[in-house]
């Protein structure tokens, strides 16, 4: 029944179950498959947080807001007033959205480093010095990844419209019986994402132990390196959002690959913005941070993880 052609191409005229079951696999291949919306957020929150219990938490905060989104979004494709979609291209202002969210929460991490951003309060917690801070990053403290936010994340994220939105909002849920079932196939949808956002969140929080790193040198590679992707990778999204909304024809270009999975069919914006950010950006700032740990004396690495 749940063949991949059916999965992708849902007809009409299901049962309530087999629409909620090919929601949860649709989501299940939207979390494993490298998503814009989703890979760079999970992957940035989870080496920050260098462990995997930590890894697993922040892939299921950004998928519950995520998950969430998703319940209001196919409620609204059921009610008719999500084909808006149809009629504007919401790509690019959601990437600049997503790209300030992060930009903003790499500089909280830096305690504003590189921009004095007043988050504290928002979250609670004493404000700091509106000073900027210039020092060398071992010599600026590195605050805790902020998890909350992740699902803030999730909830901004998801108002993205891939492939895989576009086929449980105006396929699968006017099929719903009611008003009253639509959340529900977001809320499938989601949970689905949120299994395989969490078995990744495990897999990127433990990159760096193949480096056999003590915990707290792990605690700071992963989170100079969080900080360093929420921050660039934000403005990236932002540029390219930005780009999007002035020069709209660039979302629509791509090379297809000829595989029939969404995500894995072509690599367009959506590639480039996974590569670059998780790639480039993220790995690239996992190695910065094991190179600036190993040119550190040992009392210098002493001090600097015990403080964090």
């Amino acid at each position: 029944m749940f063949d991949l052609n059916t999965i992708l191409n849902p007809p009409a005229g299901l049962a309530v179950s087999v629409i909620l079951g090919i929601a949860f696999i649709l989501g299940m291949l939207h979390g494993i498959t490298p998503d814009e919306h989703t890979w760079p957020i999970t992957f940035s929150y989870s080496i920050g947080s260098y462990s995997t219990r930590g890894g697993m938490k922040s892939g299921f905060m950004f998928s519950l807001g995520f998950m969430s989104q998703r319940a209001v979004l196919t409620t609204l494709g059921f009610l008719g007033l999500a084909t808006l979609y149809q009629a504007y291209n919401l790509d690019g202002p959601v990437y600049v959205v997503v790209g300030l969210a992060m930009f903003v929460a790499g500089s909280y991490i830096l305690k504003g480093r590189y921009l004095h951003v007043p988050i504290d309060r928002l979250l609670g917690r004493e404000h700091h010095s509106t000073q900027a801070e210039r020092l060398p990053l071992h010599e600026t403290e590195i605050k805790p990844v902020p998890l909350k936010m992740a699902t803030a994340h999730g909830f901004i994220a998801g108002w993205g419209l891939g492939a895989y939105a576009t086929i449980i909002t105006f396929i699968l849920t006017p099929q719903m019986p009611s008003v009253f079932y639509a959340p529900l196939v977001g809320l499938l949808f989601g949970f689905g994402t949120m299994c395989m956002q969490i078995a990744l969140g495990a897999v990127f929080a433990n990159i760096m132990r193949v480096k056999k790193l003590t915990v707290d040198q792990i605690k700071y590679v992963g989170r100079s390196a969080a900080a360093r992707t929420l921050y660039l990778g934000g403005a990236a999204f932002s540029v390219i959002g930005a780009l999007i909304v002035a020069f709209p024809l660039l979302d629509q270009l791509a090379i297809h690959t000829g595989n029939p999975i969404p995500n894995l069919d072509s690599l367009g914006v959506a590639s480039i913005l996974v590569i670059g950010v998780v790639g480039l950006i993220g790995f690239g700032n996992l190695y910065r941070g094991y190179r600036e740990l190993k040119r550190l004396t040992f009392s210098e690495q002493r001090s600097l993880t015990s403080n964090k």
